[in-house]
């Protein structure tokens, strides 16, 4: 190892988390300062760093390349975002880091800018090097909330003929490899009725109570969801999944209800079970608007996709389980030559990577228990771990 390579040290990731926490990048806000700041940091070593935005330009993707302007390479990404907090119920504030007992508290440590960090302390180390392949960096926004970033950024990959060969995509996994995931698709359903007077509302069409009645019928599709779950289905739920996460509507208990909206989500295990299910609910709805036109012709229930995002799909021969198996050769040989493997039923951008011709696996510090919670936190001894296999990733592609 060479002087410089030594020079990345946690300490070093705990001074750059610091930094990332203050950063209040709740999804669907603003995240310039934060691109901002890593696009200087590593423009200052070199590296070819490209932003793409959202249609307001508030929000950004960030895509650097350090090491030769060559095909192939491997991409370390993560997301800017974050979840939003209440700080209510925060032992201390969120956005600034809390170092205590081991861990680092504070929004994203764990998802997952505790990754970024490492990412980004390994970056002198690897402009130093001699590499063979480059190693991009990806950052993007709004994964949180509906997977915007990720296909601008994708796109501009594909129109500039950039095609990395793997994609790390550093999800808190508790340091485990995953090499597939469920499908999140996140939709939000309007419906549109006529007020009136509660006292007749056979008079008027209450959109809360047809709303109630749509989502009843999406949430009896559970029982047939765990019928067409495959036999040897690794997903834990194994089933399709759905959720309704929001519900708003009306303007007061008296008044019947001309307006209902809400947001609700699917977790496919395979694409067949999300057009069942559109298949199922149009007929239900179809049922339902002929009740609701009945009465007032003008009612409408209108759904908006907010995205369709498919699942990391399992390869046997995936390039980034190959990289994973030298990046952990020690896990492997401990293993009698195999690499333990999970799969999870959250979704990430890994499926977008795949989609767009990028083999990709999910790795990364913290612990997804934690993610989303308040108090949230990410052990500094993962941090260690994350930036040894860093290390190796920086000698296995340097001549």
């Amino acid at each position: 190892m060479t002087e410089n390579h030594e020079m990345a040290t946690v300490d070093e990731v705990l001074d750059i988390l610091d930094v990332l926490i203050s950063y209040d990048t709740v999804a669907l806000t603003p995240n310039l300062d934060l691109i901002e700041d890593v696009k200087d940091r590593l423009e200052s070593l070199g590296a070819k760093v490209v932003l793409t935005y959202d249609d307001t330009e508030t929000k950004a993707n960030l895509f650097a390349t350090i090491g030769p302007d060559i095909e192939g390479g491997v991409v370390l990404s993560g997301h800017s975002d974050v979840v939003p907090v209440n700080p209510d119920d925060w032992t201390t504030p969120p956005f600034k880091a809390d170092r205590r007992d081991g861990r680092v508290y504070g929004r994203g440590t764990a998802d997952m800018k505790g990754f970024v960090a490492c990412v980004l302390a390994m970056a002198p180390i690897y402009a130093a090097l001699d590499l063979t392949v480059p190693i991009h960096i990806a950052l993007t926004f709004d994964e949180e909330d509906g997977f915007h970033g990720a296909p601008i950024l994708l796109a501009d990959l594909a129109e500039s003929g950039i095609r990395p060969s793997a994609a790390v995509i550093g999800e808190p996994t508790g340091l485990r490899t995953v090499g597939a995931h469920k499908g999140c698709y996140e939709y939000r359903t309007t419906v549109t009725g006529m007020n009136g007077h509660s006292s007749v509302p056979a008079e008027a069409v209450s959109a809360v109570h047809y709303a109630m009645r749509w989502i009843s019928g999406l949430l009896s599709l559970g029982d047939e969801m765990e019928h067409r779950a495959p036999d040897q289905s690794p997903y834990d739920p194994p089933p399709t999944t759905f959720n309704v996460g929001t519900i708003s509507g009306g303007q007061g208990r008296c008044v019947v209800a001309d307006k209902c909206w809400f947001d609700w989500e699917m977790r496919p295990v395979q694409v067949e079970d999300a057009n069942f299910v559109k298949e199922h609910m149009a007929i239900l709805e179809s049922s339902l608007l002929d009740e609701m036109q009945s009465v007032y012709p003008e009612a409408s229930i209108e759904t908006q996709m907010v995205c369709e995002i498919d699942g990391l799909e399992w390869r046997d021969d995936s390039p980034a389980l190959d990289l994973m198996k030298v990046l952990l050769d020690e896990e492997v040989v401990a293993n009698g030559g195999f690499l333990p493997v999970d799969v999870v039923s959250y979704g990430t951008e890994a499926g977008l990577f795949q989609a767009a011709g990028i083999p990709a696996v999910l790795w990364g510090p913290g612990d997804i228990g934690v993610a989303h919670r308040p108090d949230e936190f990410i052990e500094v001894a993962d941090l260690e771990v994350c930036l040894c296999l860093l290390r190796r990733l920086g000698g296995h592609l340097a001549s």
